[in-house]
């Protein structure tokens, strides 16, 4: 699967995964709140850059940043905390690509394994996560409350990167 991975990189020249900076933030958060009912701030996008325990990375397409993916590191664990490409790029496969070289820093950091929640009824999510390798090891009850108060439920996955 890597080997596809690289080959789209490498038709896509354009398209580059580098760690964010504070010049971002503003689109970071741009893209979130686009992609998720509770948007994440600029000052909230700027204090995981200051986090040392944090990878922040984003997908640019010449110099504009397109998407993004954010991980937490603990010991030899991370919990993949948000991916997001932008509306206008989606459906491309450049979600998959990116977790692929999300993961692979990861792995680079001495990450092990690789924790997340996605909500149960998020098909084009759980569709990237299981051709990434995710498997679900968890549910979790009434997790996420959306803006009608409905309360969805979530799934917890894992990848081992060892």
């Amino acid at each position: 699967m890597l080997d596809l991975f690289e080959a789209f990189w490498a038709g896509n020249s354009n398209l580059v995964v580098q760690g964010a900076t504070g010049r971002d933030t503003r689109r970071l958060a741009e893209i979130h709140a686009a992609s998720f009912h509770r948007g994440w701030s600029e000052d909230e996008f700027d204090r995981m850059l200051a986090e040392r325990n944090t990878l922040l990375q984003v997908l640019r397409m010449g110099s504009n940043v397109i998407g993004f993916a954010v991980s937490r590191i603990g010991a030899d664990e991370a919990e993949l905390l948000s991916i997001a490409i932008d509306g206008v790029h989606r459906g491309r496969g450049m979600s998959g690509n990116l977790l692929v070289t999300h993961l692979g820093h990861l792995a680079g950091r001495g990450v092990k394994t690789v924790f997340l929640e996605v909500e149960e009824n998020n098909r084009p999510a759980r569709r990237l996560y299981e051709r990434t390798g995710f498997a679900v090891v968890g549910r979790r009850e009434r997790y996420y409350r959306q803006a009608s108060g409905e309360q969805l439920n979530a799934l917890l996955m894992r990848r081992d990167l060892s």
